[in-house]
Parts: C-alpha cells; structure tokens; sequence
C-alpha cells in the first residue's frame, strides 16, 4: 500500500461483545458504498481509464452531498 499512499484501517469487532455490534468506521463504508448503487453508472463498470472511473466517483459523491445539504 505504500506506492499508492493508502493507509488500511481494519476494525474488528471488540472480544467480549456478543451479537450484533455496531461498528462505527465499517458503518461509514458501507452506507457510503449504498449511495453510490444509486448512481447508474457506477452500477457497471463502463471506464476504460481508472481517472474516468475516479472521476465519476467523484462525481457520484458531490451529487450525494449537494443533495443532502439541499
């Protein structure tokens, strides 16, 4: 991960819990990934240039924030 300056962050579920626990950063991820299967084109994958592909990502999001501060 080092060439591409991502730092991975793994949050693992505390030992003494039992049943369903919710874990805060994972929560984050998820719900974010559900907005973003709200988008049509980013459903499938019709880039062919990673950029395009991070750029309607991009897109995607400031959609799903500008609609959220409205």
């Amino acid at each position: 991960m080092d060439t591409l300056g991502l730092i991975v962050h793994v949050v693992l579920r505390p030992q003494e819990s039992k049943g369903f626990v919710l874990l805060k950063k994972r929560w984050v991820v998820e719900r974010t990934f559900g907005w973003w299967r709200w988008s049509r084109r980013l459903v499938q994958d019709y880039e062919q240039l990673p950029e395009n592909a991070e750029a309607m990502l991009q897109i995607a999001m400031i959609r799903i924030m500008l609609r959220r501060l409205a």
